[in-house]
């Protein structure tokens, strides 16, 4: 039987326009080749990881969409990908969650999210959610539904034997309470820097094992602080390693982060050990920026296989 991968988040419809360059407070700017593309963080983490995974893991998916066109073509999306979307439901009272994203031509991005039936999944019915964690090789996380539900459903996924993973985005305080319940956290650097109680600011890589040291005395077993064109570094376990990053033209930075994670529960899934899921996750993080949209922008196991191929 292939493992399974749990992921317990976000759907939304992403309203993407690019732009020359973002617009600063109160200024309108022109904007060309708008696009409606399936997203939400924990969607994204889903169907790439269906994607990367085909052919070695199953993926499930648990979260809430609303009774409109949206939700339907959210897990359509889903579902061509070959994720199990049995456990997402349709909510009566909320719209399904909306993104509106501008992304400038350096491929760097704004995003205003609007959750919608996100915030219907109640700490409540985290027991319900039981049955898709269960057996499961490891748990996606990530905060775009109320961090009440995501604190809850890291403790289950603990307690059926999952190893939990949590993108700590959109960036908020956690109490280490939450942070104990974490095999893996994989913050940005701004999202380091809130849960430190820094001001957002660029690490430094001289800096790096010492963030990643300090998150990791906040409660996470294991962290891996992805750094952009830098890369990524992780230490926990007793062991440490930098991955660098891949070079390439990057036109969209949407749901990179999301691509990442997907990458390297899958690696993770399939034995990898931690310096090979992490140059794995990086190669499919590469690919996904140098493409528009959210779920659009996943590669295949085989596109990832061959990138990787060519820069050996």
């Amino acid at each position: 039987m292939k493992p399974a991968i749990a992921v317990v988040g976000s759907l939304n419809m992403d309203f993407v326009v690019r732009t020359k360059r973002l617009p600063a407070g109160g200024e309108t700017a022109l904007g060309h080749g708008f696009r409606m593309i399936p997203g939400g963080k924990g969607a994204n983490q889903a169907f790439a990881a269906a994607k990367l995974g085909a052919a070695s893991v199953t993926v499930k998916m648990a979260g809430r969409v609303g009774m409109d066109l949206f939700g339907d073509r959210l897990k359509a999306s889903l579902s061509s990908a070959g994720v199990d979307v049995s456990a997402v439901h349709a909510s009566r009272a909320q719209p399904t969650g909306v993104a509106f994203i501008a992304v400038d031509d350096a491929g760097q991005n704004q995003i205003i999210v609007a959750p919608g039936a996100n915030n219907e999944i109640a700490p409540g019915d985290v027991e319900a959610l039981r049955r898709v964690v269960r057996g499961a090789s490891a748990a996606l996380f990530q905060l775009e539904t109320p961090l009440a539900t995501v604190a809850a459903a890291l403790k289950m996924a603990r307690e059926e034997g999952a190893r939990t993973i949590l993108d700590p985005a959109p960036a908020q305080h956690l109490s280490r309470d939450v942070l104990e319940a974490v095999d893996i956290l994989t913050p940005n650097e701004g999202e380091a820097c809130l849960l430190l109680g820094r001001e957002p600011e660029r690490i430094g890589m001289g800096e790096a094992s010492r963030v990643v040291e300090a998150l990791a005395a906040r409660g996470a077993r294991m962290v891996i602080l992805k750094m952009g064109d830098r890369g990524c570094f992780f230490r926990g376990a007793g062991e440490a390693c930098h991955a660098p990053a891949f070079a390439v033209d990057a036109v969209d930075s949407t749901a990179a982060g999301d691509t990442f994670n997907a990458a390297l529960a899958v690696a993770l899934a399939e034995g990898s050990p931690i310096p090979h899921a992490l140059r794995f996750a990086s190669a499919a993080a590469a690919i996904s920026v140098t493409r528009m949209g959210a779920q659009a922008s996943a590669p295949s196991r085989a596109e990832t296989d061959q990138f990787l191929e060519e820069r050996r």
